[in-house]
């Protein structure tokens, strides 16, 4: 073993401070020992992303932690869980499945973790602030916290996520150290109209770009404009994380690492340069659409989670409208952000329209699909990329507005001239 402990390291592999605790720093210090990394540092919140039920394995490891006495040593939000424990009747879950996600969503409330149960962390009150050093799981939470707010997480694993929250560690590696966080390629924006830098539709596809061109680089983007909202950088985190495993990028005038191009790359020289244009921008997007004609069975939002201002422009799109009866329209999101939402009057129309809200869970996490949807529509360039994989259906990409027009036409009906400038 390479990796240096400290006294209070040792005293948790010798089992001083329980038998949770020895199984989870052995599993650690394993681990930073594959990583190469010469120590363990503390840290000071974990977003544990084991809490997705996806087979036995990671139940018995939550179930036999819990029984050991674990409890987490920092504050811990979980990620999205197997089962919408209030709904998910509404959907063809089985009732085994059901079951045995609900006792892994136990176990980890019992490990003391908070019942966030988001894949979006970072609009919770548990947000992390620059520098924190952190351990989170969930790709879209690792490059959110990285590179939006500044925080420093690795990409963090099933099970190994819980470890470092029940012992306060994490190896000293990666992104957790500045010097290994400078910018490893330049993507050059060159003629990007205003208008479309300013539209939500843009952000997917530029993030699902940049993650085929860095794969898990650091990106330094320049030539933007305009400041992206929260809620556009989320979407193209998201999306660069799907298409790569982009877990960092830098906007240079926009990401606190990034003031300037200098800055980003922390004074080293820039290396390879890439321009991305519109021509690339439309072959990206086209790529997020895999269906084939104007079939529409299903829309879906809200990969990541749904936020308090995406529900506020939802309300006002579906204002006056019904969705079509051939068409299931879904939104999902964090309990949080959906009892939020329901008390700013944001899902009165979304009822109206008929649509439905399914919480603490997606359909990437929990076999909810009925199995006569095989056509569906998304703003994600997330949900685009993983859903003809995971759920063997058919995408079509488009804005959000497009995806409420579908709705309501029930086939794909989509607004290209933002595109065609």
């Amino acid at each position: 073993m390479s990796v240096k402990l400290s006294d209070g390291d040792k005293a948790a592999l010798d089992g001083l401070r329980g038998p949770a605790v020895q199984l989870c720093m052995s599993i650690l210090v394993r681990m930073a020992d594959v990583y190469g990394a010469p120590e363990l540092l503390d840290i000071t919140a974990a977003h544990i992303d084991s809490t997705i039920y996806i087979g036995r394995a990671g139940l018995e490891f939550a179930e036999r932690l819990a029984s050991l006495g674990a409890r987490v040593a920092v504050p811990s939000t979980v990620n999205v869980s197997g089962l919408d424990e209030n709904h998910w009747r509404d959907w063809p879950v089985p009732d085994e499945w059901a079951r045995l996600a609900h006792r892994q969503m136990v176990a980890y409330r019992g490990m003391g973790c908070m019942p966030t149960w988001t894949c979006a962390p970072y609009q919770t009150e548990m947000r992390p602030v620059f520098g924190q050093q952190i351990a989170w799981g969930e790709s879209n939470a690792i490059v959110f916290a990285n590179s939006v707010i500044g925080a420093r997480t690795e990409r963090y694993p099933d099970l190994l996520d819980i470890c470092c929250a029940i012992t306060g560690r994490a190896p000293a590696v990666g992104l957790h150290i500045r010097e290994n966080r400078a910018g490893d390629l330049r993507l050059n924006l060159v003629d990007i109209p205003l208008e479309l830098q300013q539209n939500d539709s843009f952000y997917p596809v530029l993030g699902h770009l940049m993650g085929k061109i860095a794969q898990d680089r650091i990106p330094v983007i320049t030539g933007m404009a305009i400041g992206p909202t929260e809620d556009q950088f989320k979407a193209l985190g998201a999306a660069a994380a799907s298409s790569g495993t982009v877990a960092l990028f830098h906007m240079v005038g926009f990401t606190p690492e990034a003031s300037s191009l200098f800055e980003a790359f922390q004074g080293k020289p820039v290396g390879e340069e890439i321009e991305i244009t519109m021509d690339d921008l439309r072959r990206a997007r086209d790529e997020l659409t895999t269906a084939k004609g104007s079939r529409l069975d299903m829309v879906v939002l809200g990969s990541p989670h749904f936020s308090l201002a995406e529900f506020k422009q939802l309300n006002t799109l579906l204002t006056g409208y019904g969705c079509h009866p051939d068409v299931e329209f879904l939104v999902t999101s964090s309990r949080a952000m959906t009892m939020l939402a329901r008390g700013a009057g944001f899902l009165d129309n979304l009822e109206r329209f008929g649509g439905k809200v399914t919480v603490d869970t997606c359909i990437l996490a929990t076999p909810m699909l009925p199995p006569e949807i095989k056509t569906i529509m998304t703003n994600s360039a997330k949900y685009a990329y993983y859903a003809p994989g995971l759920l063997g259906t058919d995408v079509t990409y488009g804005s959000l507005a497009d995806c409420v027009r579908s709705a309501v036409a029930g086939r794909v009906v989509i607004d290209d001239s933002l595109w065609q400038s």
